[in-house]
């Protein structure tokens, strides 16, 4: 085996070691000790992390990954040491602000999590009206897509509805939020601002966010806390790990988790491409990213995504039910108003966009 490669296959172990970690300690460290362990669990992964980004944007090396492996578990010690008998009260002032910080952290997530999505979906679009140049069959191919997603957006709504409109006031902003979405979308193809692949991704996103306004409640991890009693298991039985890691993560955030990063991620990939010249013959070069616009803040975002990793989670575990159900009901009401805004502000003069939202 190269030497190349052998050291590719540790790196990548080590950094999913250090996401798995992650994804664990967090959870177990709220469930098993108390919301002041955890925020100061959390407060000590991100400072690490915030090194760790420094480390790599000034150094760069990849033994960075392995290097930072025992950490997390050295913290998690840390935090249980520190929280077995008296804690000191400037410890208790520090997760008191980080807790502050990451509740008001939410609008950040939501306006993060909407322009991503919908960048994430225009983006798709547009390559929709760049395939229509090169013949019906990918234009025949994209319609059968489109109307795919419509359909499974449908059926993902109404298997949703009953959860998801729980009161009167959920079913009245479900029905304001599809009435508005067609609407919208109506608006767009008759000023030919929008396509039927941009319309159905979106279509697929609302949907999402339906099902998630009314994930299985009841199967939420707080009840199921009670019943894993690791503090004094957690070394000699690793069945109870197991247990733990099976039925008291907590599902709907992990779903939530794994979307908001998703999106972020693809989002931070097409940033470059939005300064970049139109009349540039390869415009996804990655050669000419430094001299445009958007390009430092995209490195800022891959660099220190491990920052943004723990604080999404973090704020999302923070949450009850009820506040992630409405902070959901206002993600989706200003993706609808974002999006509104882009039909009304876009670009119509591009011939291609004409003949593809016509048809």
């Amino acid at each position: 085996m190269a030497p190349w490669l052998f050291w590719h296959a540790v790196s990548s172990t080590a950094r999913l070691s250090t996401v798995t970690q992650i994804l664990i300690f967090l959870p177990l460290t709220l469930s098993t000790l108390s919301t002041d362990a955890f925020l100061l669990l959390s407060l000590l992964l991100f400072i690490h992390s915030l090194i760790h980004g420094t480390l790599t944007l000034l150094w760069g090396s990849p033994a960075l990954s392995v290097l930072q492996v025992p950490v997390h578990s050295f913290l998690l010690l840390v935090c249980f040491n520190a929280f077995a008998s008296s804690v000191h009260p400037l410890l208790i002032t520090a997760t008191s602000w980080w807790g502050w910080t990451l509740r008001w952290s939410g609008p950040g997530f939501i306006v993060m999590e909407g322009m991503s999505s919908l960048l994430v979906v225009q983006k798709l679009g547009q390559i929709a009206k760049e395939l229509v140049e090169e013949g019906e069959r990918y234009q025949f191919g994209l319609l059968v897509g489109a109307a795919a997603a419509y359909v499974a957006s449908a059926w993902w709504i109404v298997v949703s509805y009953p959860a998801a409109a729980a009161s009167p006031l959920q079913s009245t902003f479900l029905g304001v939020a599809l009435t508005a979405f067609i609407f919208l979308t109506c608006i767009g193809f008759a000023i030919k601002r929008t396509n039927v692949v941009e319309s159905s991704g979106l279509a697929l996103v609302l949907a999402y966010n339906f099902w998630l306004c009314g994930f299985d409640q009841f199967s939420s991890w707080y009840p199921a806390a009670a019943h894993a009693p690791l503090l004094s298991n957690i070394l000699p039985h690793m069945q109870t790990l197991l247990n733990f890691i099976t039925n008291t993560l907590p599902k709907p955030v992990l779903v939530a988790l794994c979307y908001r990063l998703i999106v972020l991620h693809f989002a931070s990939r097409i940033l470059p491409t939005i300064g970049a010249d139109p009349w540039d013959p390869d415009p996804d070069s990655e050669d000419d990213w430094d001299i445009r616009p958007t390009s430092k803040l995209t490195k800022l975002l891959l660099t220190y995504r491990q920052s943004v990793f723990i604080t999404a989670y973090s704020h999302l575990l923070l949450l009850d039910y009820p506040a992630q159900v409405w902070w959901r009901w206002v993600n989706v009401f200003f993706s609808l108003t974002l999006w509104a805004v882009e039909l009304i502000v876009s670009n119509d003069d591009d011939p291609v966009t004409k003949e593809w939202k016509v048809e």
